[in-house]
Formats: structure tokens, sequence, C-alpha cells
């Protein structure tokens, strides 16, 4: 075993040697694996072996994709066989909610390159004969699904790896890591310690007692899952010797379940409602090959579904019970990436779907430790989007959820309950009180809308308009009209200070820094140019400054912050989080209402748009910030926790002749649709350039050199020649009829243009095409662009967020196209896909609401 390494990967599952493989092939040969047993000890040995592509998040169906077009590549260097069995699959809707989640998934495939196809009961059945197809009333095929050997591919990583000049050291557990005031990490092992560089925790059942190791508590927990094989069933084979080919495999909504062939009988799957823990707190060390006791007692609801709908399966005998156990995030998704605050310490676990994502996940993070980033948007598998609040008992409470919901759909609306409320305001009571429909942004309780006194306030889950829509119309007109009060305490907050702080920011920042009292909008970009951040700044003091942004990313953010700070200790950087808390005033009488609330003069004239003021509000010490996301005049009041409740009796008080009203989060962001402002996230996102997201007027080239400066510089040039091949952000007005089961765009729905021209949309498809395999393992033509393509019109593009738009009376989207398209405002050369159905919509260049900017700016 070699001293000194460059990276040692701990674990030797399937993310484990994916990862280790990704390393050698990216240039790092001077790397190890370290695992305690033998390789596939944990829970990759006993896993089903079944692999797919489709995933609610775009960006990881991309990995996933490409993990299934590596096994090939594998096998061929490595020598080993993967054990492939591309079958096919279904998934069967047996209502029609959850047919309507296949029409999503099937329209997100459109420019994703995937081959799906919605199809009939009766055409499942036709490839799964045991089934009874009268319990369904529809389905989606993906011709790239299947199963392979698990122990067969884990091996095959780990000979290419060692091929490439990897290093493989089985049998010897990491007892400890300690890391030198250089960086340089110390793994000591049962055999001796070894120097590295880096270390990538790819323990999987172990991964929290590797993480412990370095006072880490990853939000990761195994959870037991049972799946049963079959002794031989006739009609299994029957339909082998009749077709020439194996069943396809099933998943089953209604069931809980999945199934395909296994040898002549079959294996049946299912993710239970009473979803069981394993080693809740501690994962024992002694823990291997092993597996444990069966409890069909605990599955026999879904075993009773699953019997009804596939009667076939019933009459065969069971031959064994597999009961394993294997780990969750959350969410669901892998933790992949730099650990916040630690040096050279990366993590990816908690990938439960390893042979789905695995080397995805490898790709990725090998991209990530050798490049400095990932080289996609793997924010969904970032494991910087977890804060402090996701504790030990609060994954375990989501994860149960997230396990015992692997199969249900989830709607647009849908507010999950488990481990709420994990963080409140002040404010909660009060907004309880108010009849607030609350939802969890980041782990903090936030208001959504609110019902009217007398109703239930909760959501009535729905792709289409649902109980909600009439409420926060109400909300918006209020806003619009008079003047709407609304709690923004989950905005992130930071605090720069020092003798170099202007000059950080602006290194960091596209825009240039506000003078004092003086706010700024700007983004911020990655090496690469694209798009990692989007922030409101205000220059407090000469050394001082304050910035907003999203909830969502203060961790990634402080990652990146963290990584670009002076040595020096001229910058010092601190994060707020809930240690300060907001409201926010809108609307035509917001000025008035404000007016009331201090003793300074707040007029036009001296408190100008995109100023920035320390002062009493209601006699609270304040920061107030003149500027709204609702597009109106408004106003944003910063205080600490102890004052939120005054500051709000004030507003309310204050506000009481103008018919003040609450709105919520919803509201808010339909009235940023009406201004055409992008989100975090959804529209801004690093996949994106700057002026890909219509970011221009806040990216001063000018200025001094700026992080992504060049590569900004280059896609301004042909974005001027008119030579660009990139995208460009446009938002649509949509004509969506009104009534009973009308529907808004959700986000990730594809865009249509009637051209003859091939913009290659499929394969740009959120940065990648997912290659499509025959029957053999070949890869053939992306068969994806077969449903992007129907007579003249063509899939161009892509929606990333959008809903109905109150004030203006418009369903509305935002989106990317194709640069040259950006500017088509004609109506009838753009189509919208909702639920299956293609609408009429049109790009408006200038926003609805306000287009001027008078009623901001007034």
């Amino acid at each position: 075993m070699k001293s000194h390494v460059k990276a040692v990967v701990i674990g030797g599952g399937v993310v484990g040697c994916s990862v280790l493989y990704h390393l050698a092939r990216a240039g790092w040969t001077d790397v190890m694996l370290i695992e305690r047993s033998e390789l596939t000890s944990g829970s990759s040995w006993h896993a089903a072996g079944g692999f797919h592509t489709l995933n609610g998040d775009p960006n990881v169906a991309k990995l996933q994709a490409y993990t299934v077009s590596l096994y090939k590549e594998i096998e061929e260097l490595s020598g080993q066989s993967c054990g492939l069995h591309l079958t096919g699959g279904v998934m069967m809707a047996d209502s029609p909610e959850r047919m309507d989640f296949l029409r999503l998934a099937h329209a997100r495939g459109r420019y994703l390159g995937m081959d799906t196809e919605l199809i009939t009961p009766s055409e499942a059945k036709a490839m799964f004969p045991l089934m009874d197809e009268t319990n369904f009333v529809g389905a989606m095929w993906d011709p790239v699904e299947g199963h392979l050997d698990p122990s067969g591919t884990t091996h095959a990583y780990a000979k290419a790896a060692r091929k490439l000049g990897a290093e493989i050291s089985l049998r010897n557990r990491v007892v400890e890591l300690t890391q030198e005031v250089d960086g340089t990490w110390n793994v000591v092992t049962e055999q001796g310690t070894v120097k590295a560089e880096h270390v990538v925790n790819c323990g999987g059942l172990w991964a929290r007692e590797v993480g412990r190791m370095v006072g880490l508590e990853l939000p990761v927990l195994a959870m037991e899952h049972m799946y049963l094989l079959t002794e031989d069933v006739p009609e299994v084979i029957e339909f082998n010797k009749s077709t020439g080919r194996e069943l396809i495999g099933v998943m089953d909504f209604k069931g809980e379940i999945y199934t395909r062939q296994e040898r002549n009988g079959i294996l049946l799957g299912t993710y239970e409602k009473a979803a069981k823990p394993w080693s809740p707190v501690n994962t024992p060390w002694d823990f291997g090959h092993e597996l444990l006791a069966p409890d069909i007692d605990r599955i026999a609801p879904s075993l009773e579904v699953g019997f009804k709908h596939f009667p076939g399966i019933e009459k065969a005998g069971i031959k064994q019970i597999i009961n394993g156990p294997f780990t969750f995030a959350p969410d669901g998704n892998p933790l992949v990436g730099p650990v916040p605050g630690l040096t050279n310490y990366w993590t990816a676990c908690a990938v439960m779907a390893g042979f789905s994502q695995g080397g995805g996940v490898g790709l990725a993070l090998s991209n990530w430790m050798v490049h400095g980033e990932p080289g996609f948007d793997v924010w969904g598998m970032d494991v910087a989007r977890f804060g402090e609040w996701a504790t030990l008992r609060y994954t375990n409470a989501k994860v149960r959820e997230n396990y015992s919901r692997r199969f249900s759909i989830r709607f647009p609306n849908e507010e999950l309950p488990a481990g709420r409320p994990q963080q409140t305001t002040p404010l909660y009571d009060t907004m309880l009180a108010q009849n607030a429909v609350m939802g969890d942004s980041w782990g903090l309780e936030t208001p959504l809308w609110f019902a009217p006194n007398g109703t239930e306030a909760r959501d009535i889950v729905s792709y289409h308009r649902s109980n909600d829509f009439e409420h926060v119309g109400n909300e918006v007109r209020a806003t619009r009209e008079n003047v709407g009060v609304t709690e923004i305490a989950n905005f992130a907050k930071y605090e720069v200070t020092g003798s170099g702080a202007e000059i950080f920011l602006s290194r960091l920042m596209t825009n240039t820094m506000p003078k004092t009292g003086r706010l700024v909008l700007t983004p911020m970009l990655n090496e690469e140019g694209k798009l990692i951040g989007d922030f409101t700044i205000a220059k407090a003091a000469d050394d001082r400054f304050l910035i907003w942004g999203s909830s969502a990313a203060q961790r990634y953010h402080m990652r990146w912050f963290q990584k670009q700070q002076p040595k020096d200790g001229s910058v010092q950087i601190h994060r707020f989080d809930q240690t300060l808390v907001g409201l926010a005033i809108s609307g035509p009488n917001a000025r008035d209402v404000l007016t009331k609330l201090v003793d300074e003069d707040v007029s036009n004239a001296a408190f100008r748009f995109m100023d920035f003021r320390e002062m009493a509000v209601g006699g609270a010490p304040c920061k107030v910030n003149r500027i709204s996301y609702t597009g109106d005049l408004g106003y944003e009041i910063w205080m600490e926790p102890a004052y939120q409740r005054l500051v709000y009796k004030a507003i309310k008080e204050a506000g009481a002749e103008y018919n003040i009203v609450d709105f919520g989060m919803r509201a808010l962001l339909a009235m940023r649709l009406e201004k055409n402002f992008p989100t975090w996230y959804r529209e801004l996102r690093p996949i994106y350039g700057p002026y890909e997201g219509s970011m221009d007027r806040f990216i001063k080239l000018s200025k001094n050199d700026f992080i992504g400066r060049e590569a900004a510089a280059r896609e301004k040039a042909e974005f001027d020649a008119g030579t660009s091949t990139k995208l460009r952000r446009v938002s649509f007005l949509i004509d969506v009829p009104h009534g009973e089961g009308a529907a808004d765009v959700m986000g990730d729905e594809p865009i249509w243009a009637k051209t003859s021209k091939d913009y290659g949309v499929v394969q740009a498809g959120h940065g990648v095409g997912a290659p499509r395999f025959d029957a053999t393992g070949e890869v053939v033509a992306n068969a994806g662009d077969k449903g992007a393509v129907q007579g003249e019109w063509r899939v161009v593009g892509w929606v990333t967020s959008g809903g109905y738009a109150h004030y203006v009376g418009h369903s509305m989207a935002q989106g990317y196209v194709p640069a040259e398209l950006a500017t088509n405002e004609n109506q009838g050369f753009f189509e919208v896909e909702i639920l299956g159905i293609r609408r009429a919509a049109r790009i408006n260049i200038e926003p609805p609401f306000d287009p001027s900017g008078e009623k901001m700016r007034g």
C-alpha cells in the first residue's frame, strides 16, 4: 500500500469504484480506494440491479443517461461483463392524476433526448402478460430501462480503474482522519497511514461514520428494503420462447412496486408505506455480506395490490425474500461535492439508485476535483443544498417520508409534512392565526397564501389550478392596487466587512459595486462564465456590505465565497441565516405606510429607488432597501428576530386605512412573472451564461477583471455578431383557457416552434443529449428527435418556471429558446406543451406590468 497519494476514496461499492475510475480516467492515476472488507460489501451486492433514466430533476436524469451509456465502455476496458439486460420498461398509471404525471414526464423527455412513448394498458400487457390491464388507465414506455449484475458492474469499474493505474486496498478499514496545517489528510487505516491531498467519502452505509471522523453529520439514513424472487413462472418461460425477448420492467405507482424478469421467474420489490430505518444512529462496522430478517407482514399491503394488478405473479411460489439496507438523503437524491467549511473533503454518498446514478456521480465529482467544476448542473445532488437544520432526527423523518413516497407522484403545489416545522420565525403563530398555508423554504416555514376566514387553510393538490387560485389572485390585486405585506425571512443574508471588502466583491460580481447608501443587483459567475448566483448588494459603509440572495443556495454560496476569500485577513464574511429576518411592503400606498412608521424623510426625492438606509421602523432598528421583487413601489425591511413582531404589528396598524393585505410567496412569484423577473435555480443556473440568461444590463465588462469576465465577453461578442449558437431566456404569454381543469406551466415543459431548422435542442436539453441503445447495447441515433419533431413543428427549448399572472390576467412562463428566435414575438410561432396539450404562446419582450418601470421608481 502506498504511503502518499493524490486522493483516497473511502468505500468499495459501485459509487466508490465509479469515482475511482473517473478520477483515473481524468488523469489522476495516483489515487487509491480503501475498502473495509471486499468490494460490494455494503448495499451494492444485494441491490436489485435495475436502472432507468427518468428522474424528477432533468439534470439528474442527464447523469443517469450517462451512467447507462458508460457500461459498454467499462466492459470493454475491464474485460468484465456488467450483465446488461436492456429490456425497456413501463410506468403504469391507475388514475387520471398519475396519467398527468406521465404526460409531464413524456413531455420532458422530448428535450432530454428520451424516446418515451405514451401507450395503452393493453400495449403494456403485450410486453408483460402477467398484468391485468383493466386496473390501469395508461402507461409510459421507455426503451432505456433494464437491469444488470451488481457485482459484475462494480468489479468492472474497479478493474477499469486498476488498468488506468489506480490502487485498491481491501480488508483495510479507515479508522481515523486528521488534517495537517497545509491541508494534507492523514488517512489512518488498520494497515497503516496514507497521506492524501483529497479524501472522498463514498462510505455508503458507513458514510455517516466517515463524516463523523471530521466532525460532520451528513443527512443520510439507511432504510430496510425488500424484494422477492419467485419460482419459475410458466408464462415467463412461454413469453421468452414465443418472442425471443425478456419481459420488460414494470413500475406500478398504486402498488408501490417494481417488477422485472429474473431468470425464469419474477423479481418484485416494494417501497412500502410502513418504511423502517435500519441502524438509525450508528452503523456497525462489522456488518457486511449479511441480509436482514424478512418482514412479509410489513409489505403485505403493497403485495395485495400488486397481486391484484399482476395476478400472474400471485400464482407463483416465493423462492426467496431479500431484505437489505441502503441509504437515502432527505429528498432521495445523492449527496455529492466538496463539503462546505472543509478543505479537500468530498462526498459521494446517499446514492440510493447506484446503478442508475453511480456513473454520473463519478463523472461529476471527478470533474469537480480535477477541473474545479462538475461540468454540469448538479445542484439537485450538491451536498451544500442542505443546511444545519438537516439534523439526525429531521433526516430520519424526511427519509422515511421519501422512502414511503418513492412511487408517489409529487404535485407542484404539494408541501410534504414530515420533519416540520423545523425552523420558524417569531411570526409563525401569527401567520397560522391568519389562516396562512405554510410551505417549507430551506427548512423554514414560510407563508404561501392565506385562506379566507372560516375555511380550512390547506392546499388541494393538483396539476391543475387549485383552491388557492382565487385567493392568490385577490392577494395580488389588493397589493397592486393598494398595499400588501409579506414575510421575507427566507432570503439568504450575508455581511462582508474589512478593508478589502469592496475589491473582493468587485472581483466576485459582474456589476459595479454601489456607492454608500445605494443598492445594486448583480449576478455572479464561475471561471467558465456560468451563472452561479444572483444578489442584491447594499453598501452600508466604506468597509461594510450587506448581501441578499437565494436561501436554498446559502451553503453553496458560502463555499464559493470562502474559496475566493483573501488569506490576508482583509475580508470577513458572516452569514446571518435566521438571525436577521424581514418583511416587505409593496404597492402604490407602500410609501404612505412607511412614512407613518419612521421619523425620517422617505419621500421619493429623499429615499430613492435602489437606496439603502438603516433607520428605526415602528420603533425598531432596521435596515431598509428601496426595492421590491413585485416590481412595484416597495421596501424590504430587515430586523433582528426580537423586533419582527413589533414591526409587523406597526405595519398592519399603519396600513389599516389603506386596507393592507397579507400576501404569500405564491402571490410574490406571480407578480415577478408580470415583470419578467428571473429566479435563482429555475431561470439562473450554472448551465447558462449571463447573456443566455438575459442579464445583460448587470454585466459590466469595462470594470475590473471579475471572475468569468473573459468567458462573458466572448459570449457577448457572439450575441452582438448574431453568430451565437446559445440559448436565450425569454418570457411567454400562453393561451390557456379558463374554467374547470385549466392548467398553467409548472416547469420543464417543452417549447415548440414552427420552423424547419433543426436547432439540436434535444441534444442541448439542459446541457446534454441522452444516448439511446438498441437491444444489443449498441448506441443508436438520438431517438428523442422523433418525439421532438412533428410536421413543421420542432421542440426548440424548455420552460424553466411559470404560472398565472393574476394582475395582467394571463398565463405566463419563462424559458430558454435558441438566441435567433428570442426576438420573434409573432403569434402562432411558438407553442408550450402543458399536460400533453400544446398551447399557443407568444414571446413578450417587454414585461406586461409597468414596462417602463415608473411604478417602482416613482
